[in-house]
């Protein structure tokens, strides 16, 4: 029998919906390492502490600071520039996908989804940023 030696991917969950903090964990749990903070200000300040997540995935609207601060924020960020980012919203708005993926988002999901796309989307931007998944 063949073991994974891979670690699981890490990912930081910024919501602040309690019930979808919920729904995220037993989608993702099986296959990723997960932390949640429940907007963008506790993120950066986990980030800062050196926690440092394979993907961010994140609410476009949370309280204190919001996905799109969110992704200018870590763009600014010598160190954490690279890191990859994906937003969730229940807003179908053209015009917030185009504003975040022009800040610097790699993927913009819309609630509700389908947990099997929310996967096969975390999958590709892994593989885009070159995280060794399995």
């Amino acid at each position: 029998m063949t073991q994974n030696t891979n670690p699981k991917a890490r990912l930081l969950l910024v919501e602040d919906d309690e019930f979808m903090q919920a729904i995220l964990e037993e989608i993702l749990a099986a296959n990723y390492q997960i932390d949640i903070r429940p907007d963008g200000l506790s993120a950066m300040a986990f980030l800062q502490s050196g926690n440092i997540p394979d993907l961010v995935i994140s609410d476009l609207n949370t309280p204190n600071m919001n996905g799109l601060e969110l992704i200018q924020q870590l763009k600014i960020s010598d160190f954490f520039r690279t890191l990859p980012i994906m937003i969730l919203s229940g807003e179908e708005s053209s015009d917030k996908r185009i504003r975040c993926l022009d800040a610097g988002a790699d993927d913009f999901v819309i609630k509700p989804f389908n947990p099997a796309e929310l996967e096969a989307r975390i999958k590709m931007v892994l593989r885009r940023a070159g995280k060794n998944i399995s």
